[in-house]
């Protein structure tokens, strides 16, 4: 499965997020409320990327994904000081990188025999490019010897749908100076199960223009691991597996295109732990400098332990001989987009240090120039023990057009460089104690530009049933990365309050 690039943006809350209001006499006094009346978004995105440096083929191939995540956000006021949150959604993805952990194409119900001279791979979920098969008539062997690191397979590994959800606990003092909150969450997809939990607490000085929070979190998660499908067939049957299950009458040809018993991949390993734990202590500083401008500051521990490596991310060594499965005449192209017959055989699987220490450190400015716009500018270092550093920056010109419209554009730009053990596609030496050619990992940089549009129904004017509207945004992002990854981003959200308050 392609890495589904995840971007991690550390937000900083500021100031003045809980404003007390309080009216006094010998008899009564007010305490205006921390959320007023229970809120409802609904959120959705849209991802759609495209890229050549599949981690899934050792570094190269189709990295094409599209991704949708609806999302229910639900705030529930429980009394004036609590609220209680609950955010759950899907995240469900097609990935032509994904359902190459098997990349040899299944065989479609309506061929199975015959002496067919073509085939289209939109029959089998190619999308639809015309293939010639390898060899003679086309039979379920045949089938089974087609595959390419440039196209879709069919296997179950090119779909599949994390569900999650997550709830938060938020508790202000009286007079809204102090906070306290904890969280929960669990999430599932085929392969990985996580489950976290956490906690923060935020202190608000200086008449409210100083802003000090800390939030722990820790995730506890677990594979099931997956291998690619020439790995998982050695490892059930053995040195002999050509003779057994899936290999069974499958020609395995060399790097000249001979027929070959000699592939035996003894340099594939199954992991011996399956737990991937993660901690982290956030830090972060909010001040009012003036009436214009505001400035924070933040910085994060993230620790690591356990199976960081993933295991369907094939490895290649330049030390070991070549080996594949399907059409000859394409193996001096293998590399090549043209290749459309032939698929390489692994020698392993990445293979990563058991612990890993990250440590992100940043700052933000807020400036008020006019009631019109507001400049927001961000940058992030990061710096870790597998030898990875970037830089991030961000800028934001929210434009208010009126008391309900206003749009933001947005520019970010990242640079990163690679950590100590990664290398491109057939590169690594069998030597080596660790090996990645996940282009996650390397040297690139990449440029995000946004454009925001929100509107705001100030009165809640509009309703439906007992929940009046409040407010909606829609976004659109396009990432592209030196690597050759691109993608793009739609996302859309919209808020209601209960009673239409």
């Amino acid at each position: 499965m392609m890495k589904r690039i995840f971007i991690i943006v550390f937000t900083i809350f500021a100031g003045n997020q809980f404003v007390a209001a309080q009216i006094s006499d010998s008899s009564l006094v007010y305490k205006k409320r921390v959320l007023e009346s229970t809120e409802v978004d609904f959120l959705m995105s849209l991802y759609n990327q495209d890229g050549i440096h599949s981690p899934v083929n050792g570094g190269i191939g189709t990295e094409k994904l599209t991704n949708g995540t609806p999302t229910i956000v639900l705030s529930i006021p429980l009394n004036a000081n609590d609220v209680l949150t609950i955010d759950a959604g899907i995240s469900a993805y097609t990935s032509a990188s994904s359902s190459n952990i098997n990349p040899f194409w299944s065989v479609p119900t309506t061929y199975k025999s015959g002496n067919l001279t073509n085939i289209t791979s939109a029959s089998r979920g190619g999308g639809g490019t015309v293939y010639t098969p390898p060899t003679g008539p086309i039979t379920p062997t045949t089938y089974k010897t087609i595959g390419t690191p440039w196209l879709a397979s069919t296997g179950a590994s090119k779909s599949d749908v994390l569900k999650a959800v997550h709830t938060d606990y938020s508790h202000s003092s009286d007079s809204r100076n102090f906070m306290w909150g904890s969280n929960l969450s669990f999430s599932k997809e085929y392969d990985y199960t996580s489950f976290g939990f956490g906690g923060n607490v935020t202190g608000l000085f200086n008449d409210k223009n100083t802003e000090i929070g800390l939030k722990g979190n820790a995730f506890l998660d677990k594979w099931k691991p997956i291998y690619p499908t020439e790995l998982r067939e050695y490892t059930d049957y053995g040195a002999n597996f050509q003779s057994y299950g899936y290999f069974k009458g499958i020609k395995v040809y060399d790097q000249s295109g001979n027929v070959t018993t000699s592939y035996l991949p003894s340099g594939f390993k199954e992991w011996d732990q399956k737990g991937r734990n993660s901690y982290t202590l956030s830090f972060f500083l909010s001040q009012i400098m003036t009436q214009k401008l505001q400035l924070a500051l933040f910085f994060d521990l993230v620790m690591q332990e356990g199976m960081l490596s993933t295991p369907y991310q094939r490895m290649y060594f330049a030390d070991k001989p070549n080996y594949y499965i399907g059409g000859v005449s394409n193996i001096p192209i293998y590399t090549s987009p043209d290749n459309h017959q032939v698929y390489q055989l692994a020698d392993a699987i990445e293979k990563l240090p058991n612990s890993r220490y990250k440590l992100p450190v940043g700052a933000r400015a807020s400036y008020y120039i006019n009631e019109w716009f507001v400049l927001k500018g961000f940058y992030r270092y990061y710096v870790d023990n597998w030898g990875l550093k970037a830089h991030t920056f961000n800028v934001d010109l929210p434009v208010r057009f009126s008391q309900s419209f206003s749009i933001t554009p947005s520019y970010r730009f990242y640079l990163q460089n690679q950590i100590y053990y990664f290398a491109p596609f057939e590169t690594h030496l069998s030597t080596e104690q660790y090996y990645t050619s996940d282009y996650d990992l390397s040297k690139f940089n990449s440029q995000q530009y946004s454009l925001a549009l929100n509107y705001t129904d100030i009165f809640s004017k509009f309703r439906i049933f007992s929940l009046g509207f409040k407010n909606a945004n829609l976004k659109f992002s396009h990432y592209n990365r030196s690597d050759g990854l691109n993608a793009n981003i739609f996302s859309f959200g919209i808020k209601f309050v209960a009673n239409g308050k």
